[in-house]
C-alpha cells in the first residue's frame, strides 16, 4: 500500500524496525548494534530503545535492551481479532489429534512465511485415524517438533514447503520482483540456492498443487504443504505437516497425507 510523504510518520517507522532488531540470533542489542541492524544512527537507536523501554516493551540493564512479555499484546490482539487463526484452529486440532503430525498454516510476510495458526499438541499419547472417518488408535509414532515453530515464528520462504506454495501461487511479474529484492541463502546442506533451479521447483509446485521439502530449513524435518484458497481462488495461505522421514514416503504423501491436507483445504476454503 503506497503512502504520500505528508503522511508518513519516520519516527514510527524507525522505532519499529528498532522493535524488528531483536530476534532470535541477537536476543540483546546495545545502541551500536540497534543502529546497525535498524539502519539508523546510533544517536536515533538509542532514543528510540530508552523510549521503548520507557513504555515497558524492552527490558535493560543499563547496557544492553532486550524485548519484553508487553510486544505479545501486539501476536495476542491478531491472534483474537483475525479471522484466519480463528477459522483454521479447529480443523488443525482435528487433524493432529488423528494423524500424530504436526500442522500449521503460514502467510507470506516479505522474505519469510509467519505461522498463523499452529495445531495443538497432544499431552499424553498421539492417535491415529484413518481418512475414512474410523475413530482413532493409539500409536507409537513421535511426534516431530521443530525448533522454532510457533505461533508468529517466521522461517526463511524459499527453504519451507509452505513458503514454496504461497511463491508458487505469485504472477511471473511478482514473483520476478521477490526473486530479485531476496537471496536463497543455504540454511542446511539441503537446501535449494540455484535460482533457475528454484523457478523450475515452483513451476513444479504450481503444476502439481503442494510441495514437498526434505531437511532444507531444518535437519530432521521433513513436510508437505497444499494452498489454501478462499471462495475466489486466491491463495491466502498455506497448511503443512511436519512428520518423520518414514512416515513422509512418497506413497505415504499421495496415498495419504495429500488427500488429507487438500480435503482439510476445501473444508475451509468457504470460511477464508
Amino acid at each position: 500500500m503506497g503512502i504520500a510523504k505528508a503522511d508518513f510518520i519516520e519516527g514510527m517507522a524507525k522505532g519499529l524496525a528498532v522493535l524488528e532488531s531483536f530476534d532470535t540470533e541477537r536476543q540483546r542489542l546495545n545502541a551500536t548494534l540497534a543502529a546497525q541492524r535498524a539502519g539508523i544512527t546510533r544517536a536515533a537507536a538509542r532514543r528510540h530503545l530508552l523510549t521503548l523501554a520507557h513504555l515497558g516493551y524492552l527490558e535493560t540493564d543499563g547496557s544492553y535492551y532486550w524485548l519484553s512479555p508487553k510486544v505479545l499484546r501486539f501476536s495476542g490482539s491478531y491472534l483474537a481479532s483475525a479471522r484466519l487463526p480463528r477459522a483454521l484452529q479447529p480443523t488443525l486440532n482435528r487433524l493432529a489429534a488423528q494423524t500424530s503430525g504436526s500442522f500449521s498454516a503460514v502467510v507470506l510476510d516479505g522474505s519469510e512465511v509467519v505461522i498463523v495458526a499452529r495445531s495443538v499438541a497432544l499431552q499424553d499419547t498421539d492417535f491415529y485415524g484413518s481418512s475414512l472417518g474410523a475413530p482413532p488408535r493409539q500409536v507409537n509414532t513421535p511426534r516431530v517438533l521443530a525448533y522454532g515453530l510457533h505461533l508468529g515464528a517466521r522461517l526463511p520462504a524459499h527453504a519451507t514447503s509452505t513458503g514454496r506454495v504461497l511463491l508458487a501461487a505469485m504472477d511471473r511479474s511478482a514473483l520476478a520482483a521477490w526473486l530479485k529484492q531476496h537471496s536463497l541463502y543455504r540454511v542446511t546442506p539441503h537446501t535449494l540456492t540455484d535460482a533457475k533451479a528454484f523457478r523450475a521447483l515452483l513451476t513444479q509446485v504450481r503444476a502439481q498443487d503442494h510441495c514437498v521439502a526434505h531437511e532444507e530449513h531444518e535437519m530432521g524435518v521433513h513436510a508437505v504443504a497444499v494452498p489454501l484458497r478462499n471462495q475466489q481462488g486466491q491463495t491466502v495461505a498455506a497448511l503443512n505437516v511436519v512428520t518423520t522421514a518414514a512416515r513422509l514416503s512418497p506413497a505415504a504423501i499421495a496415498g495419504h497425507w495429500l488427500p488429507l491436507l487438500h480435503d482439510a483445504a476445501r473444508e475451509v476454503r468457504p470460511l477464508l
